[in-house]
């Protein structure tokens, strides 16, 4: 992420902060590259299990296009979609965490690697959040696919819905 997408993808994050200009600063000068801003005003993040995150990030990836922002920490274990503010509060999916009004999260620089979390798609300024409805639609399909496995024939597999031959997960 370069140029202008970089410089607005900034400023929509900082507007979240309480003080964007120490938002920057902790940017620039903390080691890791990273910032704490507050989930609830602009967002909540839904923070899903590495396993059912990826896969269901490539449904809705196939289906709407690129959803809102998602972090995933450095191994993958966790994905955190970024979606509309008040999600968080009536949420009720299994094993599904949330940050939303009072709860802080952990960001990355936009276009720059840290040690701790990473952009798997980065914000563009334009305020584009994931749909929470599709979120819950992409994570039953994926479940489906984890349950049925790659070579089943149910719902996510090579027979169903979402056709391809392999599932939703590209590689596997």
């Amino acid at each position: 992420m370069a140029g202008a997408g970089a410089e607005s993808a900034v400023e929509w994050l900082v507007s979240a902060a309480p003080e964007p200009e120490s938002c920057k600063w902790e940017w620039e000068r903390n080691p890791l590259g990273v910032a704490l801003l507050p989930a609830g005003r602009l967002w909540d993040v839904l923070i899903l299990p590495g396993e059912l995150g990826r896969p269901a990030l490539d449904v809705i990836t196939r289906i709407t296009g690129p959803p809102g922002p998602v972090l995933a920490d450095m191994t993958d274990a966790r994905l955190g979609f970024f979606v509309p503010p008040g999600t968080a509060g009536r949420w009720v999916g299994t094993g599904v965490r949330s940050a939303g009004h009072g709860t802080w999260i952990v960001v990355p620089y936009p276009g720059r690697s840290t040690g701790a979390v990473r952009w798997l798609v980065p914000p563009d300024g334009s305020g584009r959040l994931t749909d929470p409805v599709v979120l819950e639609l992409a994570m039953h399909e994926a479940a489906a696919y984890l349950a049925d496995g790659p070579g089943g024939t149910g719902p996510a597999g090579p027979a169903g819905a979402t056709g391809g031959g392999g599932g939703p997960v590209a590689g596997e």
